[in-house]
């Protein structure tokens, strides 16, 4: 008797809740739809951005009963709307625009001086980097030694986030430039594709972007001088800059293939 032909194992979709992570990182899910219909009309501000939940009073205490409250990443939008970090693990795909800031030099400047101090300086740095990215409807991704990344995405930034990642890097660059941080700061902005959405199991989860025009990102960051923004074209073309008052320049970044077109800005 022939044995039965053996049948192929299911495929497994590595990503099964893209649909619902596409939905809320370009802000097309109806159920948020839905809940900032309603939320809107509960009084108090400031409000989060995503599904307008009342941060200040009176409505924050009905908020603080369901469990919504500002979300630490970024107190601009409440727990809630990303708590599917470690419940839906995941992402998609979208076009966002990313940030880099790195500080010039740190290596020289933290041997001038105790380890202590240059924690404090890097915590000013850190804090500045927050206000701003979180102001400009940025996400602050992470912070790392001398580097902070912020995610620009259409949830948060709608199509404006390209012009809100420039608008973000000229606002750290002019506060780093201040006595408040006194820091060199150079920053990179890319805009692309990237994978955006939960990395690392629970309860580790965190909410990230990977790909290559992330890398980009960091690299022109590294490239940048103290007060420059190097820009990608794209990001240049998404904002609405004029290209023809920037600094064009042609830079083989490291671990590329082919040169990158970018664009300088000075902020003095």
């Amino acid at each position: 008797m022939d044995e039965p032909a053996s049948r192929p194992a299911p495929e497994i979709d590595p990503n099964p809740n893209e649909a619902l992570w596409r939905g809320l990182l370009e802000g097309t899910d109806p159920v948020y739809a839905r809940t900032r219909a309603r939320m809107k009309h509960i009084p108090g501000s400031p409000r989060c951005k995503m599904c307008a939940a009342p941060f200040g009073t009176p409505g924050s205490f009905l908020m603080r009963l369901q469990g919504r409250h500002r979300w630490e990443k970024n107190p601009d939008y409440c727990n809630l709307c990303f708590d599917v970090l470690s419940r839906f693990h995941g992402g998609a795909e979208i076009a966002s625009t990313f940030l880099f800031a790195d500080v010039r030099g740190s290596t020289t400047i933290a041997e001038g001086m105790r380890p202590a101090d240059f924690r404090r300086l890097l915590d000013r740095f850190y804090d500045v980097a927050t206000r701003v990215i979180i102001r400009n409807d940025g996400i602050v991704d992470k912070f790392v030694g001398d580097e902070a990344m912020g995610i620009f995405i259409p949830a948060t930034a709608h199509e404006h986030h390209a012009a809100k990642a420039v608008a973000a890097a000229r606002e750290l660059l002019e506060a780093t430039s201040e006595r408040i941080v006194e820091l060199p700061v150079g920053v990179g902005v890319a805009t692309g594709i990237a994978f955006v959405g939960s990395v690392g199991e629970p309860p580790v989860t965190s909410l990230t972007a990977l790909g290559d025009i992330v890398n980009v990102a960091a690299r022109l960051a590294s490239a940048a001088a103290a007060g420059e923004i190097l820009m990608t074209e794209p990001t240049v073309t998404t904002a609405h800059l004029a290209a023809d008052g920037l600094d064009r320049r042609e830079l083989a970044l490291k671990g590329k293939t082919d040169v990158t077109v970018v664009y300088a800005m000075t902020v003095r």
